[in-house]
């Protein structure tokens, strides 16, 4: 252990505990890689943050686990990327408004075949709604 490992060290076992609120942690460590390193990093550590893939292989089993996210990772990437694209090819909110536009003017025709595209179009906005749901690990129906 180094002088300045050691010196760190007596000083974080020295601080003021903080009295409530969140606990405070050392201030983070930075290390520079080479390219090469970075990507074989970025290779190996597959879907993982590089932080937990660098305190995984240091630590191995003793690492400490830290908090989960709160909006979990991806469930099923193959759903998400189809809804995605879709969304993406469509002129879905721009249609949207457009509709929205009319009927505030007053100047949308409502007949039998415009309500039933309507009601068509809402079908498949929450069928796109629910995928999305489901790639994201949620019920469709649930809560937000």
């Amino acid at each position: 252990m180094s002088i300045l490992d050691r010196s760190f060290n007596d000083i974080a076992a020295h601080a003021p505990k903080p009295e409530r609120g969140r606990p405070k942690y050392p201030p983070p460590f930075s290390i520079r890689f080479t390219f090469e390193e970075r990507a074989q990093l970025d290779a190996e550590r597959g879907r993982q943050t590089l932080s937990a893939y660098i305190r995984e292989r240091l630590f191995g089993e003793d690492a400490t686990p830290r908090k989960k996210r709160v909006n979990g990772p991806v469930q099923d990437a193959e759903a998400l990327g189809r809804v995605l694209g879709v969304l993406g090819g469509s002129r879905l909110s721009a249609n949207l408004n457009q509709l929205a536009k009319a009927v505030n003017t007053g100047s949308l025709p409502v007949t039998p075949e415009t309500e039933a595209d309507l009601q068509e179009a809402c079908r498949e906005v929450k069928a796109l709604r629910e995928d999305l749901l489901r790639a994201l690990g949620k019920q469709p129906g649930s809560g937000p």
